[in-house]
């Protein structure tokens, strides 16, 4: 089993079956490396693919803040 890891780890591939061929899930992100797909399907790594992080802040303390102040 630690082989079969190891090897799966080594491997430049999307998915990895150790005695279990064909296992698939809707929660487990499907796609392949290189030119074999492009991004990923199913899962929560989907939405990677379709959002962008932002960061906003509030103020929510109704005082005007100095914006030449850090905190």
């Amino acid at each position: 089993m630690q082989r079969a890891h190891r090897v799966a780890h080594a491997l430049r591939a999307g998915t990895v079956w150790i005695n279990a061929y064909r296992a698939i899930s809707f929660t487990a992100p499907f796609g392949g490396y290189k030119e074999s797909g492009i991004g990923r399907e199913n899962g929560l790594e989907t939405l990677h693919e379709y959002t962008q992080l932002k960061t906003v802040w509030v103020e929510l303390s109704g005082e005007i803040r100095d914006p030449f102040k850090l905190g």
